[in-house]
């Protein structure tokens, strides 16, 4: 017999429990041993059931365990200790940024990427990419920095892998639920773009990263045509309109979520290609607002924009064919007020040669007012794959520098090591790791 309806009974959580829910709602728990151990002893084997996800925890531990707590001097003194720890953490007294720089520094930096690599539990990630993007907001919060990510929220995330019983490797695909992640619906906040064939919207949910805050677009609404709905279903999933939709929900989308949050951001930085349409965007925002030529505009925007490439092999980067594109930006080329043949120059080595593919990497390159590899060697190999954007320039003068890709340590530190760095290092190993005195 088909069920009319389901219903999922969840436990309540006890007055003297309710600082749990901060906790969980603040991924900083993922760097913390304090935090993590703290939703073990509720139930060790719910946590890794669960996915090591606080928040599901909570809504799936027995009733009695929850109680228990209540009355544990033990445990609740375990809670009040991280929870005074996150509180003095996100009031960023002592952080490097504050100490620097005071309160009245009102810089702020957009970090876009099309994932994010935070917690386990937050299935919105595929490899590398995403796992440095997690440890740079991680790091800046951390330092203090007044930086916001912005990304999508995919129903499905990337596949999961697994062997089968005669030892291949297959993919699994699962919805994810939304509700029992550590992530916040932003109420009263959506953004729209006009599509060849519709509106788009997309809402905006919240992640809390230590002081960080990510922004998470979704284009999973009933508003949508359905079409539309799976733009944001799964990462890298779909054919290239898929691809140029999410690029464009990405760029376009977030630089308008940001506006529709006050946000107003001093720097975006786009982490490799996926959100270069930001730039256009940009530069159609200033052109309107400042009464500025195409020229002008491109030039004020390019101060503001900071690209990061990653991949060093041609094919890893995104290439849309000119149909493509006259189809999706058709309107925005006439409000630029350049010809067709100049827009797509924007995203080719060769801007006359017609045959040419329209990159999003070339596009970031060329907006940018600075560019970066990840490594020295990255840096090199860069230079040589994009020389031809720069003609008049030998390689070794091609405007794409390096920063080492380095790691937020404490992510990656086991709790029986950071027993051992506290032991021997004291506490400083943690803010000032790069102190030889150490």
């Amino acid at each position: 017999m088909k069920s009319i309806h389901t219903f999922k009974v969840r436990p309540s959580l006890p007055l003297p429990l309710q600082p749990l829910l901060r906790i969980a709602y603040n991924l900083r728990w993922s760097w913390d041993h304090g935090g993590i151990d703290l939703f073990r002893r509720l139930d060790r084997d719910l946590w890794e059931t669960c996915n090591r996800n606080p928040v599901l925890v909570l809504g799936s531990v027995q009733q009695s365990l929850l109680e228990a707590a209540a009355k544990d001097d033990s445990f609740l003194a375990h809670m009040k200790g991280v929870v005074d720890k996150l509180d003095y953490y996100v009031s960023g007294e002592g952080s490097w940024y504050r100490r620097d720089h005071g309160k009245e520094d009102d810089m702020v930096v957009a970090y876009f990427s099309a994932e994010f690599g935070i917690t386990e539990c937050l299935s919105i990630f595929a490899g590398g990419l995403g796992v440095l993007a997690g440890d740079h907001l991680k790091a800046s919060s951390d330092l203090g920095l007044p930086l916001v990510g912005v990304g999508l929220l995919y129903q499905q995330g990337y596949f999961r892998q697994y062997l089968n019983a005669a030892g291949w490797q297959q993919e699994a695909i699962e919805d994810n639920d939304f509700h029992t992640w550590p992530i916040e619906l932003i109420p009263n906040v959506t953004v729209s773009i006009e599509l060849p064939d519709g509106r788009l919207d997309a809402q905006v949910w919240g992640v809390k990263v230590g002081r960080i805050q990510l922004y998470l677009l979704d284009a999973n609404l009933p508003s949508n045509r359905p079409e539309h709905r799976k733009i944001t279903a799964q990462l890298y999933g779909g054919d290239l309109e898929m691809r140029i939709r999410q690029e464009i929900l990405l760029g376009i989308g977030g630089y308008r979520a940001l506006e529709a949050l006050g946000v107003k951001p001093t720097v975006y930085h786009m982490n490799e290609g996926h959100s270069a349409f930001l730039g256009i965007e940009r530069v159609l925002r200033l052109m309107e607002t400042g009464k500025l030529s195409f020229s002008e505009a491109r030039i004020l925007a390019s101060a503001s924009l900071v690209f990061t490439t990653h991949t060093p092999v041609t094919a890893g980067h995104d290439y849309y064919q000119s149909f493509l594109m006259d189809r999706y930006f058709s309107e925005p080329m006439t409000r630029l007020g350049i010809s067709r043949s100049e827009f797509l120059g924007l995203g080719r080595q060769d801007p006359v040669n017609e045959s040419e593919d329209f990159c999003m990497t070339v596009l970031a390159l060329r907006l940018a007012s600075h560019s970066n590899g990840v490594s020295k060697l990255h840096g090199a190999v860069s230079r040589r794959m994009w020389n031809r954007i720069w003609t008049d320039l030998p390689e070794q003068e091609v405007p794409i520098g390096h920063v080492t890709n380095g790691v937020h340590f404490r992510s990656w530190v086991s709790l029986e090591m950071n027993q051992l760095y506290d032991r021997y290092l004291g506490p400083k190993w943690r803010e000032e790791p790069a102190d030889v005195k150490l």
